[in-house]
Formats: structure tokens, C-alpha cells, sequence
């Protein structure tokens, strides 16, 4: 069991954005159709060993934009005691305060006891061990991504820009593909263990472009979804049905093959 390079071989697919006709997805259906599944308390090793049971909890997450912080706020405000180890603690002083400044002075949920202020730790509660919004969002029968910060149900799919010229044609290009280690910067380097190209974490019951369809449809739109999903899904009926099974053109995400045997 490891953690492979991200710079191998991977195919990509491109196509029209269904609703804008002035930008173009560019998809990985390496990283899309492997079977990375999140193991959070289920043998993640956390990106720092000195906490290995907080997952990627621990650095506490940075915000997208005010709308993010916003709509976050919005949800820790729904957090009752039960709920939340740091209920007491974000409402100490006048203000509700969840939030500080990072890196770049640029805002971040706050840490408490060197983790993110959402973690709940085990001895508070079994029940709600984790992310104190994932269990809110259960509670109230949502999906996790109206209630967790941007980045953190975005992990690990990353959505990037890119801008192309075709003659006098200007696009778009939204890229859809994996958080890799080296997408986090020099920070990256840093983390003691990670999970996208980690042979422990390919082993879902369901590829990626279906166990994260709310948070591709979010990433993208529901018309650009369907086509990505049938792209990967003939891709992989393809892969099934070859008699020759390591044709260049199926890149097999190494993870996943290695997980699967």
C-alpha cells in the first residue's frame, strides 16, 4: 500500500459547457473513474501524524470567498451543544466567532487545540466524532456541501481555470480533476500522509464521478454532469470489456490498480 507520484499518465476529455457556449470542461477520467472513496475513521492517517485521527481537519479550512464564510457562519449558527465540541468557545466575548486570519492574512476557520474548530474529538461523542457541520448536515437531511466550507467538500476534486485562444475565439476552460498533493503548493509537501493517490483509499464500491455526483453537479451544472457521466460510464464499460487489459488508452488511475489487484 502507497501513495503514487500524480504526474503519471492520465486521459482527459473536453467538451462544450451545455449552458455557455464560451467555455469548455476539461475533465480527468483517470482520477473520475477510479475508486477513491474518503476513509476518514476507517484508516485515514491524517495529513499530520501527530493527529492522525483528524483526518484533513487539522489546519482548519481557508474560505473561497465572503459567501462562503457566510454561508458557513450561517450553519455553525444551526449547531446546537450536543452537536458541537466548541459550542462554548465560538460564542465567547460578544461576538460568534469562528473565523481568523491565516496565511496571506486570508480568512480561515479558526483553530482550537491545534484543529479546526468544527472537529469534534471522540471523547465528546462518538456519535458526532468529525466535522460538527457533516453531522448538521445529516441532521437535517441536507447534502454536506450547503453546510461544510467550499474547500472541504470539494476535496479531493479540484476545479481550476485556465484561458485558451482559438484564432479570435476566447474560452474558458474549467478543469475538473484531482486535489493532488502538489495542488496544495508548498504546503504540500509537508503533509505527513495523503489520500488521493494513496492506494488505501481506492477502494469504493462506486467511481468517483458516482460517489461525488452532488458536489460534480455543484462544481460544474447538471447539463455538463450528465455528459461527463456518460462519457465515464461508456469509458468504463469499455475498460470492462477489452480483451487486452493495459491498452494505452485506458489509464487505469495506479491507486486503483493497485487496490484492486
Amino acid at each position: 500500500m502507497s501513495e503514487f507520484p500524480s504526474t503519471f499518465t492520465r486521459e482527459w476529455v473536453e467538451f462544450a459547457n451545455p449552458e455557455n457556449a464560451a467555455e469548455i470542461f476539461k475533465c480527468d477520467l483517470t482520477w473520475l473513474t477510479s475508486y477513491w472513496n474518503c476513509i476518514f475513521g476507517n484508516g485515514c492517517q491524517g495529513i499530520d501524524k501527530d493527529l492522525a485521527d483528524h483526518g484533513c481537519c487539522s489546519d482548519g479550512a481557508y474560505y473561497y470567498d465572503k459567501a462562503d464564510e457566510v454561508r458557513v457562519t450561517a450553519a455553525a449558527k444551526r449547531l446546537t451543544k450536543s452537536l458541537w465540541q466548541n459550542y462554548d468557545i465560538a460564542r465567547k466575548g460578544k461576538q460568534f466567532k469562528i473565523s481568523e486570519l491565516g496565511l496571506d492574512n486570508d480568512r480561515k476557520t479558526k483553530k482550537v487545540n491545534k484543529t479546526c474548530i468544527f472537529f469534534n474529538e471522540a471523547e465528546f461523542s462518538k456519535e458526532y466524532f468529525g466535522c460538527a457541520l457533516h453531522h448538521l448536515a445529516i441532521k437535517e437531511g441536507k447534502h454536506f456541501i450547503e453546510t461544510k466550507p467550499d474547500i472541504c467538500w470539494q476535496l479531493p476534486i479540484r476545479r481550476s481555470w485556465e484561458s485558451r485562444s482559438v484564432g479570435d475565439d476566447k474560452y474558458e476552460v474549467i478543469v475538473i480533476g484531482e486535489y493532488t498533493r502538489q495542488a496544495w503548493g508548498e504546503g504540500g509537501a509537508d503533509l505527513d500522509w495523503y489520500c488521493s493517490s494513496n492506494t488505501q483509499a481506492h477502494d469504493g464500491a462506486e467511481p468517483v464521478y458516482l460517489s461525488n455526483k452532488q458536489e460534480l453537479i455543484k462544481l460544474m451544472n447538471l447539463p455538463a454532469y450528465q455528459k461527463l457521466a456518460e462519457l465515464c460510464s461508456a469509458r468504463i464499460t469499455a475498460m470492462n470489456n477489452r480483451k487486452i487489459k493495459h491498452l494505452p488508452l485506458y489509464v487505469i488511475h495506479p491507486a486503483t490498480k493497485a487496490a484492486k489487484g
